[in-house]
């Protein structure tokens, strides 16, 4: 990890994921009990995931599974290969345990990760832990709707969960899809599509922490009329907090990291109390420990995701977030994860969330 910092932040990324795609699948982890989670129907080792952007292409898929995750998210995926925005489009904040990135999509394309997704399902089958597929548009594409109709059409019968990225702040105008009228629009076209696919795994979508309360609102209602299955709250932020001490804070593109954990956190609370269990909600945002794994959990999180700590905590930080998330499960009388999702939802104000 100390040789991997001095590298740039892509090549240290692209090295990463070659060392972490040598390794063959692995048996389940040995997780405590109480850590486990049922999801869509689907019991988990541990409600501990990968976000996405990670591995975008699932290139090592298996090495993944290797570290522990109960859940492995790829992608995004586009139509279409593309290389994505210009270079340098990657930044560490190692003062504030912070990345900023502008990657636009780059993608492999549908093709090339559904031969990678075929490859590991006949090494292991449905077995391990779930693997969700983020669906992304092509930069030039003048129809969301229809590439993302299409990563549903291809990936249904192969993911066991698809989500529609319209959060990112790095690819012109996606952003505009979550507000209402397009949403709905959307969402009409989509689950059209979900009906003609040879499968109908759960759809969710992945908002970002920026929104206000009435785009929030507005979101969770929608969602809910449109019978998606969940949200993953939330994507990286086009804020920046005060006092980042990193050179390249002023870099444009999506914040990721410590930084963001108080202001997602917050926003997946407001989430929990929109859709009243109606939806299930994935948090992600700023997770370095199991204390942060707990507060998602608690704030109405079935399934918590991190990335950007593992630039610099390595490896070993799956194995230590699930230790510490079991001992603060114990501590307080919980039996399982799923005892915990929202039980702090009372100690948290409307106006707390409402005020980012």
């Amino acid at each position: 990890m100390r040789i991997a910092r001095l590298l740039p932040p892509e090549t240290a990324h692209r090295l990463a994921l070659h060392a972490l795609s040598l390794f063959g699948p692995g048996g389940p982890p040995n997780d405590a009990p109480r850590l486990q989670a049922t999801l869509w129907g689907r019991t988990l080792s541990n409600p501990l995931g990968l976000a996405a952007g990670l591995d975008k292409d699932g290139v090592a898929l298996a090495g993944f599974a290797r570290l522990g995750f109960g859940a492995i998210e790829i992608g995004s995926v586009t139509p279409r290969p593309q290389p994505g925005n210009a270079r340098p489009r990657l930044f560490r904040l190692a003062e504030d345990r912070a990345v900023i990135n502008r990657m636009g999509f780059n993608s492999a394309g549908h093709d090339a990760v559904l031969r990678r997704l075929d490859r590991y399902r006949a090494q292991v089958g449905r077995e391990g832990p779930l693997i969700g597929v983020n669906l992304g548009k092509n930069r030039e594409s003048e129809d969301a709707a229809a590439d993302y109709a299409a990563g549903i059409l291809r990936f249904s019968d192969r993911a066991d969960y698809l989500v529609v990225n319209i959060s990112s702040p790095n690819t012109p105008g996606l952003r505009g899809l979550q507000a209402a009228q397009p949403l709905r629009g959307l969402l009409a076209g989509l689950s059209e599509a979900r009906g003609r696919a040879p499968a109908r795994p759960p759809l969710l979508l992945k908002v970002a922490p920026d929104l206000d309360a009435e785009e929030r609102a507005a979101i969770a209602e929608i969602g809910i009329e449109a019978a998606i299955d969940g949200l993953i709250v939330g994507n990286t932020t086009v804020s920046r907090p005060p006092g980042l001490r990193g050179r390249h804070r002023t870099e444009t593109g999506g914040l990721s990291g410590r930084p963001l954990f108080d202001l997602s956190t917050a926003v997946l609370a407001d989430f929990a109390r929109l859709t009243r269990g109606r939806l299930v909600l994935i948090g992600a945002g700023g997770v370095s420990s199991g204390a942060d794994a707990y507060a998602k959990v608690r704030a109405g999180a079935s399934l918590v995701q991190l990335y950007t700590a593992l630039i610099y905590e390595g490896p070993g930080l799956v194995r230590r977030v699930k230790a510490e998330l079991a001992e603060l499960l114990k501590r307080d009388g919980f039996g399982s994860v799923g005892e915990a999702v929202g039980s702090g939802l009372t100690a948290l104000s409307t106006t707390e969330a409402a005020a980012y």
